[in-house]
């Protein structure tokens, strides 16, 4: 926990920067999307290679997703959704409302 609290306080240093504020920004999202897709298959109890049988995915671009080495399509994401028996919702919210 002490290690997750000192990254985050290195990260919140690091955002008085506005170049690196701007660039953190601009990845925000990607960053959001794998680690949901990481947090819904955990919660579902499921492997990659579980949900890679249930989808028809291949694992290694499960994996590639949850790295962030993949940009997944909205299909991609509501298949991936639909074999942990959840459905996909993407909102756009103001840049102040985080």
């Amino acid at each position: 926990m002490a290690e997750n609290a000192s990254f985050r306080n290195f990260v919140e240093e690091q955002l008085q920067d506005p170049e690196f504020r701007a660039e953190y920004e601009a990845l925000e999202a990607e960053f959001s999307i794998m680690q949901a897709i990481i947090d819904a298959r955990k919660s579902s109890g499921l492997t990659q290679k579980q949900l890679s049988e249930k989808t028809g995915i291949a694992q290694a671009d499960i994996s590639k997703l949850e790295s962030g080495n993949g940009n997944p399509s909205v299909r991609t994401l509501q298949r991936l959704a639909a074999g942990m028996g959840m459905r996909v919702k993407i909102e756009f919210l103001p840049y102040d409302q985080r």
